[in-house]
């Protein structure tokens, strides 16, 4: 009984760390509205969260000397140049919340988002990315997978007529899509290095170095403009991120992550329909087919959740 309730302890917990995210979503929108440039509202937002990593990493010894061992890990080769483009995930999920929270709201951003995730997920698990074993793509995920799309496009249906409606729920969804990726890098670059601190600091750089290059390339020709806001919670995207990336890594170890994993997904799809134009400048008219789709993603999380039969290979290997 005492496990039962620690369990759904847990979970509840798991549950409001979920809403952490659409409301990062939420100030980086708002962000982006003010400054007007949702390329320099990312800049902002990750430049915040580097410089806590900085200082975090800066002021222990172990892991600023770990730190100071990823130059040369890069040049003998030992960690693949691949593994450090993990930040660039972050950086199109950021850079997508400064572009399209605006227009479409966090609760249609978020269904975005979460449904390229769990498609994301089913491709990686089967061509062994994010576990041990491959797993087939078996008709429960291809079938979760596809309610996927489903959610999607239900979801962003009422917004078909603001201008360039489905480009901006497919920046979101690309980002998904390419954040399958970042958890296994991140673990490689953790491993060599030795501190997962380290690797998310990393991270952070790596997103940071790549968004201030567009931006500067776009100041340079005349295409992009950049002032900082003067309202002081816009500046806390970065800091919401990193607590829900801390508090995630804390409840894995109690829950598991398929538990952790389905809760995360219901506490950002709450969270997103309860910050859904609370923020200023992410005002967004909740309709009954956000609802909906909400309703779909979280079905669509479950459904591909399910574990598939792994490859015979690498499952015998495992033996």
């Amino acid at each position: 009984m005492r496990n039962a309730s620690r369990v759904a302890f847990l979970l509840v917990a798991t549950v409001a760390a979920g809403t952490l995210s659409p409301l990062q979503s939420a100030v980086n929108g708002a962000l982006g509205s003010t400054v007007g440039d949702g390329n320099a509202a990312a800049v902002v937002s990750f430049g915040t969260g580097l410089l806590i990593m900085t200082a975090v990493v800066g002021v222990h010894r172990r892991w600023r000397a770990r730190a100071l061992r990823l130059p040369q890990l890069m040049r003998s080769g030992t960690l693949g140049w691949w593994n450090y483009l993990a930040g660039l995930c972050g950086a199109a999920v950021v850079l997508s919340e400064g572009v399209s929270v605006g227009s479409l709201g966090v609760a249609v951003f978020q269904i975005s988002l979460i449904c390229g995730l769990i498609i994301s997920g089913v491709v990686c698990d089967r061509i062994g990315v994010t576990t041990a074993v491959p797993q087939l793509l078996s008709g429960v995920r291809i079938l979760g997978a596809g309610l996927a799309v489903v959610a999607t496009a239900v979801a962003i249906s009422p917004n078909f007529h603001v201008p360039h409606a489905i480009f901006l729920a497919a920046l979101p969804f690309g980002a998904g899509l390419l954040a399958g990726w970042q958890p296994a890098g991140n673990a490689a670059v953790a491993r060599h290095s030795g501190s997962l601190i380290v690797a998310i600091a990393f991270n952070f750089l790596v997103g940071f170095v790549v968004l201030s290059a567009g931006l500067l390339i776009r100041l340079a020709v005349g295409t992009a403009h950049f002032r900082l806001p003067a309202v002081w919670w816009m500046y806390t995207g970065g800091a919401l991120g990193l607590l829900s990336i801390g508090l995630m890594a804390l409840l894995v170890r109690g829950l598991g992550l398929l538990l952790l994993g389905l809760a995360s997904i219901a506490g950002q799809l709450l969270g997103s329909l309860l910050f859904n134009g609370v923020v200023p400048g992410t005002y967004a008219s909740l309709h009954v087919v956000t609802v909906v789709g909400t309703v779909l993603a979280l079905a669509a999380a479950g459904i591909a959740a399910i574990p598939a039969r792994t490859t015979g290979h690498r499952a015998g290997a495992a033996r």
